[in-house]
């Protein structure tokens, strides 16, 4: 099957949109909030109230959550688009191209939105499609791992009481909701790991404290505590009903949704890193020409070939990621492998920019030390580089989580 890989002129005006906002309102105040740790950026209200309007008038895309693919249009060769998810990707993109950690905080943009649009029904939509959410499901005894939820969520007349840990919530002490990963009955394993939507100011919720981090410092991670928290049994996202054939693909259908989001953060802080690297390069006397073999030139410039080919190949992973998804195309494969490569670009990307740059690469004259440091994490959450493969393996070989692990 053919591929286009020109974008549509109507996601234009959102990258424009998002580009404008990384560079005149994320970059001059990204120094400030990285020094100033846990310090709420208030400018970002604005950009959320935009945001917010834009979506009201109907504009594709804007803000980072991703889209459900419901408002469907049918074409000639049968798919499907509405643009959402692309759209989200490409904000996501450009917003990470001014700051990762800022584009995180931005208000009613969190990683819960997305998982909210994948799995709610209509109404649940309805109630918590403007809100923002957190996503809560790394625990102290697991990373990785999501099938070893032990948070419990235990149906009590009409309400589910949560109880458990959750660690490293993103925006998690200033998202209004959180959508928490909990089990109704550990006895049936992971089929019965649900996700539930719960307000972040509400009785038994308790932000236990905040990390100290090595990048993405404007953006808050927490550790928050549920004890005894009640919430209406329509707060879970999705069917209640336990499906141990169907397993937790329910909410397993969350990462199909982020993980190209998490790759497009890491595909737009390379490309910062790329453009201040080629100013770098060219300032000091050497030309980027792509009419000669890498090999016969200069070993910076033959190294910067090197990493730009390998961000357009994550770009790439990820835009498919994302029009799959528009398509109502199965794309977990995709999802993980956009996930791994663009996770994997970026740390590479970052990493080498401060070294080719020398001593100006790793001071604080330049944001090419600060986007080396919030890169990392672009690699691990949402999925370890070693979760993405094992993922991958088991499409490809047609193997179940039991059969390779």
């Amino acid at each position: 099957m053919p591929i286009n890989l020109e974008l549509p002129k109507k996601f234009e005006a959102n990258i424009d949109q998002a580009k404008q906002a990384a560079l005149q309102v994320f970059r001059p105040i990204s120094r400030k909030y990285d020094l100033a740790e846990h310090e709420y950026p208030v400018e970002l209200d604005t950009l959320a109230a935009l945001y917010d309007g834009l979506a009201d008038a109907g504009a594709a895309g804007a803000g980072a959550a991703g889209g459900r693919g419901d408002e469907k249009k049918e074409r000639p060769d049968g798919y499907v688009a509405n643009g959402g998810n692309m759209s989200a990707i490409l904000n996501s993109l450009w917003a990470s191209y001014g700051d990762v950690g800022l584009m995180l905080t931005i208000p009613y943009q969190g990683l819960g939105n997305s998982a909210i649009a994948a799995v709610s029904t209509d109404e649940q939509l309805e109630r918590f499609g403007k809100v923002w959410a957190a996503m809560a499901i790394t625990e102290p005894s697991f990373g990785s791992d999501s099938a070893a939820v032990t948070t419990t969520a235990q149906l009590d007349g009409d309400e589910y009481v949560i109880n458990g840990e959750k660690i490293f919530v993103t925006a998690g002490s200033r998202a209004t909701h959180i959508v928490v990963w909990a089990t109704v009955d550990k006895s049936l394993g992971r089929a019965a790991i649900k996700s539930f939507v719960v307000p972040r100011e509400h009785p038994g919720v308790t932000v236990e404290r905040l990390e100290e981090k090595l990048g993405i410092r404007a953006s808050d991670t927490a550790v928050i505590r549920f004890e005894n928290c009640r919430i209406p049994k329509d707060n879970i996202l999705g069917s209640p009903e336990v499906d141990v054939q169907k397993g937790f693909g329910g909410v397993m259908q969350t990462f199909d949704n982020t993980r190209p989001l998490v790759g497009a953060m890491a595909v737009g802080v390379a490309r910062a890193s790329l453009e201040e690297l080629r100013r770098l390069l060219e300032e000091a006397g050497l030309e980027i020409d792509y009419d000669r073999p890498a090999a016969d030139q200069p070993a910076a410039v033959a190294e910067f070939i090197r990493l730009e080919s390998d961000w357009e190949a994550g770009y790439l992973h990820t835009l498919r990621a994302g029009w799959m998804a528009d398509n109502k195309m199965p794309n977990s494969l995709e999802a993980s492998m956009s996930k791994a490569k663009a996770g994997r670009t970026g740390t590479d990307v970052t990493n080498k920019a401060v070294e080719l740059a020398g001593t100006l690469g790793y001071s604080e004259r330049t944001l090419l030390e600060k986007w080396a440091r919030d890169s990392k994490i672009l690699d691990i959450f949402e999925g370890t580089q070693q979760i993405q493969q094992l993922i991958i393996a088991r499409r490809v070989l047609g193997k179940t989580s039991a059969e390779l692990k």
